[in-house]
């Protein structure tokens, strides 16, 4: 997961179950359908240019069925639905169109997050999409499919003054709520040290056990800024009402960074889930899928089998 420790997801993903008590969370022009039935699904025709790419001796797990390993993180890339059983959010959805595009069906396994790696290389799934980003040190174990940028969403209070931040020199002597050991966490404390060296402030970060505190410590004046994964406050923003977005930054800055399906290293299917992708983005329902789920600041260009991931640090 490109941000969040998966013990803080797994957290995170029964807050937002016991919150979500209705099916639907609304805030002006963003609504997030969290029902079972998901009515707005988009369903695809198969691709046959992606089936004839599967390697004649692939075999699935279960003949004839896409098996995803997905973890209900919370929304809106993956969560249970109302009825606490269906795992409803964008990565799903991701996974029915190649489902579709494969003409399989779709079976979606939740895991924890933490267990997608061992269940993946035993051949428990045929793929993980679970916002699992690309770096040099888990390519050397999996294949993969890139098919959404890894983007850390900037929010502050919705009555801040601060309307912009892009770079180090906009956050200079603020204070950013960020978590312990996590990638953002790593970025701030270089944009910190870039704006010490040209005479600026640093950066002041804080650490809460869990995300309730956080919002709490953001809404109360504590601090000045939250930075989490982008879909998490999205999300938050639309059910809360209190908090708004200054920026976005990517988890490879300076640099890009992708999410991917993830498959097991060698197997084949990864350039077959490219070629899927891609003739989705082709078509536009890529492009619907994610603006349902409002992440369109997500959308990939192109997707590619094993581009450049983060290094190792």
């Amino acid at each position: 997961m490109t941000g969040i420790p998966a013990i803080r997801a797994y957290s995170f993903a029964l807050m937002m179950t016991a919150l979500s008590s209705f099916s639907e969370v609304r805030a002006d022009d963003l609504t997030f359908d969290l029902s079972p039935e998901q009515p707005g699904r988009i369903h695809v025709v198969r691709d046959e240019t992606a089936v004839a790419a599967i390697p004649r001796d692939f075999k699935f797990v279960t003949p004839g069925t896409f098996t995803v390993a997905v973890s209900p993180g919370g929304p809106p890339l993956a969560t249970y639905a109302t009825d606490a059983k269906t795992v409803v959010g964008a990565d799903p959805d991701i996974a029915y169109a190649i489902a579709d595009s494969l003409g399989l069906k779709l079976e979606l396994v939740p895991v924890a997050w933490i267990d997608w790696p061992l269940g993946l290389t035993s051949g428990k799934y045929d793929a993980v999409i679970s916002n699992v980003g690309v770096t040099e040190q888990r390519k050397e174990k999996f294949d993969f499919s890139t098919y959404r940028q890894g983007l850390h969403g900037i929010y502050v209070k919705l009555d801040s003054k601060i309307s912009s931040i892009k770079e180090p020199k906009d956050a200079a002597g603020l204070r950013f709520i960020v978590g312990a050991g996590t990638n953002q966490e790593r970025i701030l404390l270089e944009w910190s040290k870039e704006n010490v060296d040209a005479g600026l402030k640093p950066l002041e970060l804080q650490y809460y056990d869990d995300d309730a505190a956080s919002l709490l410590a953001l809404a109360s004046g504590r601090a000045d800024v939250i930075v989490q994964p982008h879909a998490q406050l999205i999300y938050i923003a639309a059910r809360d009402k209190n908090i708004k977005s200054v920026g976005t930054l990517s988890a490879g800055w300076p640099d890009r960074s992708d999410v991917a399906v993830t498959t097991r290293k060698g197997s084949g299917l990864a350039n077959v889930l490219t070629v899927a992708a891609n003739d989705l983005i082709a078509s536009g329902t890529y492009g619907k899928i994610l603006d349902h789920w409002h992440l369109a600041e997500e959308a990939l260009p192109k997707s590619e089998t094993n581009p450049p991931g983060l290094p190792k640090y």
